[in-house]
């Protein structure tokens, strides 16, 4: 992949972001202080044959009134704080965006968690290229998001669960999107999945429990359970590029299980590198 050229201009959140109906070219509201608009994001989850499908429409609307510094996102009530700082990270990360994953058996749907993306600033640094780009351009261009995982600044995915689950459920459905996207597993990435598999088996995850899945450089993922907000430890360290970069390709691929999100961050990029 080619270099791009660097500058200094720092990642920067707008106070403001157009608003209106989306289509086909989902918007999201960049997260950032005072109140401002938030993305709805409604997905569904069908399974056939033993493969997971998914499909999402959007809409845009005015946040909740919440305390500074948290964003609620909308369908389910989720709040998410605007900055985390955690574990092995070495400074706040920024929100993104917001969104969550349903579950559709027959025509009923369950939400089952909502999500979101949190960026180190200095990531913006490396995306000179990609300014002025739409939206839509920057979700299709998959090398924008094989650079930011290539990047050693900070990145998290914060996970809230909106149900109980069952710990070996979560990991199967994880682990049925991660394999398949390794093709020819090391021994290390072996290792790797069986620390991977054990944070979550034999584990009862409730509704509230917060999963924060955190890459700090391209072979090391950070991953962090916590049931009371931002986690004040590590549960686990993940070292395999195998295993780290197909997580990363399961939300931000070319075939992403949470089509929403890739949306969201997309658009969210849009607006920061504009």
């Amino acid at each position: 992949m080619a270099a791009n050229a660097v500058n200094s201009t720092p990642l920067s959140l707008p106070l403001s972001i157009p608003t209106g109906k989306l289509n086909s070219s989902p918007t999201i509201c960049l997260l950032t202080k005072p109140s401002i608009p938030t993305l709805s994001i409604h997905s569904t989850f069908s399974l056939s044959n033993n493969n997971f499908r998914f499909y999402s429409n959007f809409s845009l609307r005015p946040s909740s009134s919440l305390a500074s510094g948290f964003v609620e996102e909308p369908s389910t009530n989720v709040k998410f704080p605007t900055s985390l700082t955690l574990p092995g990270c070495s400074t706040s990360l920024s929100l993104l965006g917001t969104g969550y994953r349903e579950k559709v058996f027959a025509i009923i749907g369950v939400k089952v968690y909502a999500a979101g993306l949190y960026i180190n600033s200095s990531v913006s640094n490396e995306l000179n290229a990609w300014r002025g780009r739409s939206a839509a351009a920057i979700q299709e261009d998959s090398s924008l998001f094989d650079i930011i995982f290539q990047s050693r600044s900070e990145k998290s995915l914060q996970i809230v669960l909106v149900r109980d689950v069952d710990g070996k459920t979560f990991w199967d459905a994880l682990d049925d999107a991660i394999s398949p996207r390794i093709k020819a597993p090391t021994p290390d990435d072996e290792s790797a999945l069986s620390t991977f598999r054990s944070i979550f088996e034999g584990r009862s995850l409730k509704k509230g429990t917060f999963i924060f899945l955190t890459w700090l450089e391209p072979p090391k993922m950070l991953v962090s359970i916590s049931i009371d907000g931002s986690p004040t430890g590590i549960d686990a360290t993940i070292e395999s590029n195998n295993v780290t970069s197909s997580l990363f390709d399961v939300f931000f691929g070319d075939s992403p299980v949470s089509p929403t999100l890739k949306a969201s961050v997309a658009t969210g990029l849009a607006a920061v590198l504009k």
